[in-house]
């Protein structure tokens, strides 16, 4: 795995402040983690995009503020819904003998050329992510699997068909091996299925519209933060105001 590194300053402005420094082309950050009081820091946008991209929240950051050297991994990021633009990152710190948990993108590889696609067939995954457990420097990006395998609808990738790299384990010691990861499907069959989900929703947005119900913002659940359950987070107040 190639080394992702970013070079981090100090930062002094927050608030409304904190625009100026966007349109100067910087991104605002912070960095908290252990017993260390929250930093709030700042990264040119086009190296810290590039090191967004890259490490997503599951590969460790190599940071460098101030000279110093901090381990990390992304915990959030910030992206403006209209100009998508990034606006903020926080980067929680790690020690590299620890043992961390974390997610991981699951990628299927050889998709177009499985013999049940070749006949027509469509192959569904069912899972894009797992949570897994290991010491930074041996985190994988990913989990590859193969579908050429895949023939029939009778076919299916499940959990235990991964084979993990040496000192990688999932993070639940009692993971479901069954749990499927890819189904193939007789396209009208998935068709119908859709259809099938398409028409109860509306027939619920119709019941729900004769009895005068509506949706108020205020209840749409919040983002749950992604990332690996790592060290104690800091106190919400002691993030914000570092943003």
């Amino acid at each position: 795995m190639n080394e992702i590194s970013l070079k981090l300053d100090a930062r002094t402005v927050a608030g409304k402040k904190v625009a100026k420094l966007r349109q100067d082309g910087f991104v605002p950050s912070v960095v908290y983690g252990g017993q260390s009081v929250p930093m709030s820091t700042q990264s040119p946008m086009v190296e810290t995009l590039k090191v967004a991209h890259a490490a997503g929240k599951h590969t460790p950051v190599h940071l460098t503020i101030d000279g110093k050297k901090k381990l990390a991994i992304i915990k959030d990021i910030d992206i403006d819904p209209v100009r998508h633009e990034l606006r903020h990152v926080a980067f929680h710190t790690i020690n590299q003998n620890d043992v961390i948990t974390t997610e991981v993108p699951v990628i299927l590889v050889g998709q177009g050329e499985s013999e049940a696609e070749k006949v027509g067939l469509v192959v569904l995954q069912a899972i894009e992510h797992l949570e897994v457990k290991a010491k930074p420097a041996d985190l994988p990006e990913s989990i590859e699997l193969s579908i050429a395998h895949l023939v029939s609808t009778d076919d299916k990738i499940t959990v235990g068909d991964i084979k993990l790299p040496t000192g990688v384990e999932f993070a639940d010691m009692e993971q479901d091996l069954d749990l499927v990861i890819a189904n193939v499907y007789e396209p009208s069959a998935l068709q119908a299925a859709n259809d099938a989900a398409g028409g109860d929703a509306e027939d619920e947005a119709e019941v729900e519209a004769e009895n005068g119900s509506d949706t108020p913002q205020d209840t749409q659940a919040e983002e749950s933060k992604p990332g690996g359950k790592l060290q104690a987070e800091p106190k919400q107040s002691n993030v914000d105001a570092n943003k």
